[in-house]
Parts: C-alpha cells; structure tokens; sequence
C-alpha cells in the first residue's frame, strides 16, 4: 500500500509480468503481487519508455534559450504537470503524439507557484532546472518542495551566478528577472547539476560547473547534443 504510482513502476511491472510475474494495480496506490514458483527462463521482449525527467529537463533547456526545438521520443502525458506550468509562464508550444516543440517566446516570463507532489504531480526531479528557468520570469515565483525539504542546494550556486533566491525551507522565493553571469559552481547533485546548464545557457559569459559526474549518470551524451544545437559547450581536467 502507498506505492508510487510513477510511469517507471508500471513500466517495471509489466516487464515482470511478460517474464511469468503476477503483479495488478500497476499505477495505484495498491498494488497487489501473487507470488510465483519462477519466472520465465526464455526472457522477453520488452521497450522500456523514455525518461520523463531527461525529457523534461531539455524542455526547460528550449524555454530557457533555444528559438525553436523539437524533442522527440517523448510521451506527453507523462509531463502534462510541468508543460502545463510551462504554458502557465508564458511559453509557447506544441505537442505532439511523440514530441513536443517549444517555440522561442516573444513575450515576458511570467511569476508561478509549484507545489511539488507525487505523481502525477509536478516532479520533484523538475524542481531545480525549472528553479533556473523562473530566475528569468518578472515577479516572485514560490517553490515549494514537499517530498525531499534537502533540495534546495542548487539556489546558493544560482545565486552566485546573479539570482536573487531566498530559501526558506520547504520554500524557495525566486526574485526575477535577473541577469545571469558566468562564474564557477558545483554541481551538488544530478539535478542541481542540470539546474546550472540551464543558468549556463541564460548567462552571459562562461559558466564553470565542477563535479559533473553527477550530471554524467542522469544525461546521456548531454555535451553533443547541446552543441549538435549551438551551444559552446566543453570540458576540461581540474587539477
């Protein structure tokens, strides 16, 4: 009782399921397993669904800086919390059966609240690299953190880069639009990390981020495909 009703979890489930597993109430809150003797030794077939954060986060990359961006391999309705915030702040875009487009925006970001919830909630996962994003909307945006009150970290290095986020746990209070600049910060953790791409992307001049291997075990190819793009993007070996 009480399980997570994520994508991932119905998705986990029915692999088990092809593979001889008894389990029901995939994508409740209850979900009910009758053991069996063993599972399949022939194995299965099985696609497993895009990762709905991955796809998030370059959904908040586009809104943040591109002109016109596609992402593709993406199933939108496991996203409608955030692209609904996203239309909520101002951004124009379209959404397909598979992708989604965002169009760079002619007009003024606009203040939002978010409340982060389990699924099919606003993500906590989304929280940081949106954080980023609202730096450049007119007003205060409220973020309100109720399933991990630690993830907060990523606003002293925003800040450093020029934001005005005041933290008060559960909540932080973003302050905008502010001009963001370049300076070194530390990735803290994955999403933290993703969070100061997207402020890199907004800054002017270059941004420095360390520890990016926390950023290397959520992203795939993050650096080519940012660059396939326009963007400068590189590394470099810290002594």
């Amino acid at each position: 009782e009480n399980a997570a009703r994520e994508p991932e979890i119905i998705d986990i489930a029915t692999l088990l399921n092809k593979m001889g597993a008894k389990i029901h109430g995939m994508g409740t809150s209850t979900l009910v397993i009758d053991g069996v003797g063993e599972l399949k030794t022939s194995g299965c077939n099985h696609e497993i669904i895009p990762d709905r954060i991955e796809a998030a986060t370059y959904i908040i990359m586009a809104a943040a800086i591109a002109d016109d961006m596609i992402i593709e391999n993406v199933i939108p309705q496991h996203l409608e919390a955030i692209l609904m915030k996203l239309e909520e702040i101002g951004i124009n875009m379209k959404v397909g059966p598979d992708f989604v487009e965002i169009f760079g925006r002619n007009q003024e970001l606009k203040p939002t609240e978010i409340l982060t919830k389990p699924y099919p909630g606003f993500a906590t996962d989304v929280q940081q690299p949106f954080t980023a994003l609202l730096t450049q909307a007119a007003g205060q945006s409220v973020v309100t953190e109720t399933i991990y009150t630690e993830r907060f970290k990523h606003c002293y290095e925003l800040n450093k880069m020029g934001a005005d986020i005041d933290v008060r746990t559960p909540s932080g209070f973003v302050n905008g639009k502010t001009k963001l600049s370049g300076t070194s910060v530390v990735a803290t953790d994955l999403r933290c990390g993703a969070a100061l791409v997207v402020a890199g992307l907004m800054a002017e001049g270059i941004t420095e981020i360390h520890d990016v291997y926390h950023i290397d075990r959520g992203y795939d190819n993050l650096d080519n495909k940012l660059r396939s793009l326009g963007a400068v993007f590189w590394r470099e070996k810290v002594e």
